[in-house]
């Protein structure tokens, strides 16, 4: 997994290999178990499919024992007689006994893949629509890597071990009976021999391979820990800090402890790996030694046929590699339920905000933009009071009790302490988060009761969080308007106060703006935002800070690209300098999640309240930050 925690772990017991069971696979099942009817829900739609792939696994092993007996007919029949009819008849069946097994393991292979494929496909979309509809919370609360590692690794990897699994259960089984038969139908007595001899091979081979792959994991780990060092230690922020903070002594001698390790560990493995080899040649030279040596003692040999122990011999070291596999079937299973747990424990998260079942319908084009939030509490986790189909107990809560009215195309600023409550109070507008108690209402209409799209095309955002997508100019922009011409991309760019800069790239509107968007400043990120936001042209704003990180020149500028895309439109801006509360029709104080005086700004500043004394602790009105 990566170094993710509870990622399934565990392999294949191929080469004669045992697979060793994951302790993460263990807990991930037990806390979230796997019901094996719903699993084969979503390979009920193959069972055509997984009928031909058996049948055709169980074809190809029944086939291929045709070689030993070929072989045998060669060396005891058409070799001593020199009969060269004879012997080009059986030639040409063993090479037509390969060519068939090779094309129905094609076949076979095309068809399980194909399978899985589209398995995985339908549960990859699923995953990614269903996290999708998870609320901001969810993906606070879960690192991205573990979010990415669900949806490609654990996936794709479900898709590799039970279609490994599966196809390989039946071909081994499939293969070791068939064998089995096969050579008891050549020899009894060497068959009862081989009884004798194949479980100390086996165990021999486990432990050996067991020993290996406990020394290849400790060199993992400790690989994955200098890697991890490496792109700590050499990135520009690793470098400044290790400069600044004077650690360049420190961290060169975890490196060079953490090489010296692993210059032991590896030759352990591979020390290790020499002796799986070893074993194993020892292990292939001493069953068909034993088999030769029963033969020669008449009381064993049952007057065998220089043919028939050849056969026998090539059948011996054939059942080797499909027992040691089937050995292994347990812990390839857990991982594979290992995999399905995890997939399932994200599909089975209900949403906090659920789209509601039947929609009112609003047109952006018609709504008048009166937005009130009234009686609203709020609270992570939960929180106190009932409202609004939400009955919520405990948790912390951050908003209690507001009403606040914003009217039709006016401005209203929200001021206020850190942790007063102001961001979350946006967020719920455009139902980033959901009250639990009260309601948030568009036009008389809860915004829970708005179809998502509606609501996304009536409330636009801008953040102090700007985010562009590794993209040119142009494809942001789209992502609010996908119709829009360039004279509209253009247009929207000149009321953001941007497409001079714009322009005057050498491509324009096909630049890239690099990894979240740092091929630009900040200050243009934000107007690139704004220029987003005027395409969508909502008639509802939220201004959540949106200049907060910015210096004072730059944050002039923004601010009056901010105030050309209010124009018109109820605006709830959070507001961080008195200059941006003087331009608002109302003032809203809010401290310790209640509005505690609201007002224009000349109201509040005459009076002897907290807007008062704050604006008089920031001096001349424009001059400071709130």
């Amino acid at each position: 997994m990566g170094g993710l925690p509870g990622g399934p772990g565990g392999g294949g017991g191929g080469r004669g290999g045992p697979a060793r069971l994951n302790p993460a696979d263990k807990k991930q099942l037990a806390r979230h178990p796997v019901s094996l009817k719903r699993i084969a829900a979503l390979f009920a739609p193959h069972k055509g499919t997984i009928a031909v792939v058996v049948a055709l696994i169980s074809l190809s092993s029944v086939i291929n024992l045709a070689q030993p007996f070929l072989v045998r007919a060669v060396i005891d029949d058409a070799l001593p007689s020199g009969n060269i009819r004879l012997l080009a008849l059986l030639a040409g069946a063993m090479v037509a006994v390969a060519a068939l097994t090779s094309v129905v393991g094609v076949v076979q292979t095309w068809l399980a893949t194909g399978m899985g494929q589209r398995v995985m496909h339908t549960l990859r979309v699923n995953l990614f629509t269903h996290l999708q509809a998870q609320s901001l919370g969810f993906f606070t609360r879960t690192r991205g890597g573990e979010v990415q590692s669900r949806l490609t690794h654990d996936i794709s990897g479900m898709q590799s071990v039970v279609t490994t699994t599966a196809t390989g259960v039946a071909s081994n089984l499939t293969t070791a009976v068939a064998t089995a038969v096969a050579m008891a139908a050549l020899s009894p007595g060497l068959s009862l021999i081989s009884l004798v001899v194949l479980p100390p091979a086996i165990w021999l081979s486990r432990r050996v391979a067991q020993i290996r792959r406990t020394v290849t994991d400790e060199r993992q780990r400790e690989l994955a820990a200098l890697h991890t060092q490496v792109e700590e230690g050499l990135s520009v922020s690793g470098v400044r800090l290790a400069k600044t903070l004077g650690t360049i002594p420190r961290d060169a001698d975890r490196f060079r402890n953490r090489s010296e390790k692993l210059v032991g560990l590896e030759l352990r493995s591979q020390l290790a790996g020499s002796w799986r080899m070893a074993t194993m040649q020892i292990v292939f030279a001493a069953i068909p030694a034993v088999i030769y040596l029963a033969a020669g003692f008449p009381a064993t040999s049952g007057g065998m046929t220089v043919g028939t122990l050849v056969a026998f011999t090539g059948l011996q070291a054939t059942i080797f590699r499909p027992v040691m596999g089937l050995l292994n079937i347990g812990v390839q299973w857990v991982t594979a339920l290992a995999f399905f747990s995890r997939i399932f424990e994200y599909l089975d998260l209900v949403p906090a905000i659920q789209a509601p079942e039947h929609p009112v319908r609003l047109d952006p084009a018609t709504v008048r933009g009166d937005v009130r939030f009234e009686g609203v509490r709020f609270a992570y986790d939960g929180g106190t009071g009932t409202g609004g189909g939400h009955d919520v107990t405990g948790g912390t809560e951050v908003l209690r009790g507001i009403d606040l009215e914003l009217r039709p195309g006016t401005t209203t600023a929200v001021v206020g302490p850190t942790g007063s409550g102001k961001s979350t109070l946006a967020s719920l507008l455009p139902r980033l988060n959901e009250a639990s108690a009260g309601k948030v209402t568009i036009d008389g209409v809860d915004v829970r009761d708005i179809a998502p799209e509606d609501l996304a095309r009536i409330v636009g955002v801008v953040s102090q969080e700007t985010y562009l997508i590794h993209a040119s100019v142009r494809e942001n922009l789209l992502l609010a308007a996908p119709d829009a011409t360039d004279e509209q991309l253009w247009q929207a760019l000149a009321a953001a106060q941007i497409a001079d800069s714009i322009g005057a790239l050498p491509e324009g509107l096909d630049t890239l703006v690099g990894a979240r968007g740092h091929r630009f400043s900040g200050g243009e990120q934000q107007r690139l935002a704004i220029a987003r936001t005027i395409l969508r042209n909502p008639p509802v704003l939220v201004l959540d800070e949106a200049t907060s990180a910015l210096d004072n020149t730059t944050e002039a500028q923004v601010q009056q690209a901010l105030e050309r895309l209010a124009a018109g439109r109820t605006t709830l801006t959070i507001a961080h300098r008195l200059s941006t509360v003087e331009n608002a029709e109302q003032v809203a104080v809010l401290a310790a999640g209640r509005i505690v005086e609201r007002g224009t700004a000349a109201e509040l500043r005459a009076g002897d309240g907290p807007f008062a004394r704050l604006a008089a602790r920031m001096g001349t009105a424009g001059a400071g930050r709130l």
